[in-house]
């Protein structure tokens, strides 16, 4: 019997230094290489805003990468709340 991957979403806001740092690229490549779809933007209040679906452990792992963000970033604070997913997305880009 094979084990069935549940699947979620988040979609998540993250406080700080978190633009104009490549923040949107290291969440964009950290969510591709872990095979989650979804998208990355920047918020006119500062904030990144990201939604991502796919398996429940690679958005926990996910979660992990936005509270470390890349080098030159301080990620304050990271709100975040499971959403139901879409599926309408093919892959994870930034938005």
């Amino acid at each position: 019997m094979s084990e069935q991957r549940s699947v979620g979403a988040i979609h998540a806001i993250v406080h700080g230094f978190v633009q104009g740092v490549g923040f949107r690229y290291y969440v964009l490549q950290r969510a591709q290489s872990l095979g989650l779809k979804g998208w990355v933007r920047n918020l006119y209040d500062g904030t990144v805003e990201v939604h991502a679906e796919g398996p429940e452990d690679q958005l926990q792992q996910l979660l992990m990468v936005l509270s470390q963000g890349p080098r030159g970033s301080r990620v304050t604070r990271v709100e975040h709340l499971p959403v139901t997913p879409t599926g309408g997305f093919i892959d994870f880009r930034i938005g």
